[in-house]
């Protein structure tokens, strides 16, 4: 298949699946903390990266692995705790909706870190998906009093964590293959994870019993699906296309999570949806061909 036909293929496979990782985090909350989920996630999506691909960290230059480290923490360990903690403490469609801003962050700091330049009609597209951002958590606020959200902004700095690593993967990992990207950046973050886990007295406080077990269960699928395979498509999405493009998943990825959010017994109103609607009408803007 052709690259420009399998870019739509991998988009919309990778829409269905990170679109279901949100109700998987949710699940999986409900019996672990959001340190436990975020570490737990990475470890896991390690141990199975190595399964399949370890012996591909050979093959890594040592020129690469600078841009690897930068990649793997801005892209992967960083917005696994920020993702957890919202969730805990906001509906999980609301955070898959704010999540659409990885587009227009992915066009702000590449033009301003990358130098990658963009268009008039972009800069608007920015612009107008910011408010549609601050309306929906205006309102989220107003209607859910009981939800923090104040915890909404660790979604907008998971966003940008993920435009520089779309930018990053563009501009100097571009001659490694997807898979060797994915498990180097698995590799590099065992050990952090481990600090993570150790520092929090997770190996000595952790009981495994039949509501720990439904929560590893859950963060398994995530791993496996949400995170190992979906970064191997991901990565190579970014190389067979536009960092723009690659990062506009975002928008596709609220109306999966919000059918899993309604399904679960989350409440989204017409003012909620008309937001989120603001915010993908920008992102279009930024993505519309001339």
């Amino acid at each position: 298949m052709e690259n420009k036909n399998l870019r739509w293929v991998y988009l919309a496979t990778l829409a269905l699946i990170w679109g279901s990782s949100f109700i998987l985090m949710k699940r999986a909350l409900l019996v672990l903390s959001p340190i436990q989920v975020g570490a737990l996630r990475t470890l896991f999506t390690a141990i199975f990266l190595i399964l399949i691909g370890g012996k591909k960290i050979f093959k890594i230059k040592r020129r690469h692995w600078y841009y690897l480290t930068l990649n793997g923490f801005l892209g992967t360990f960083f917005p696994a705790f920020l993702f957890a903690f919202a969730i805990d403490k906001i509906d999980s469609s609301i955070a898959s909706i704010l999540n659409s801003l990885t587009p227009l962050n992915t066009l702000i700091f590449g033009a301003l870190v990358f130098g990658f330049s963009f268009r008039k009609r972009q800069l608007i597209g920015v612009l107008i998906g910011l408010i549609g951002t601050l309306m929906l958590i205006l309102k989220g606020a107003e209607l859910n009093p009981n939800q923090d959200y104040f915890y909404a902004s660790f979604i907008l700095i998971a966003s940008i964590g993920y435009a520089l690593n779309v930018n990053i993967l563009k501009k100097y990992l571009f001659d490694l293959d997807a898979l060797s990207i994915t498990v180097a950046n698995f590799v590099l973050l065992i050990i952090p994870t481990l600090i993570v886990l150790w520092f929090t007295n997770f190996f000595e406080s952790f009981e495994l019993n039949e509501s720990t077990k439904k929560g590893m269960f859950y963060l398994a699928i995530l791993a496996v699906f949400g995170t190992g395979l979906a970064k191997i498509m991901f990565n190579r999405l970014i190389q067979i296309s536009t960092p723009i493009f690659s990062s506009s998943v975002t928008y596709l990825i609220p109306i999966v999570a919000i059918t899993w959010g309604i399904l679960d017994g989350e409440k989204i109103t017409l003012f909620q949806v008309v937001s989120g609607a603001i915010i993908m009408f920008g992102v279009y803007l930024v993505n519309k061909s001339k």
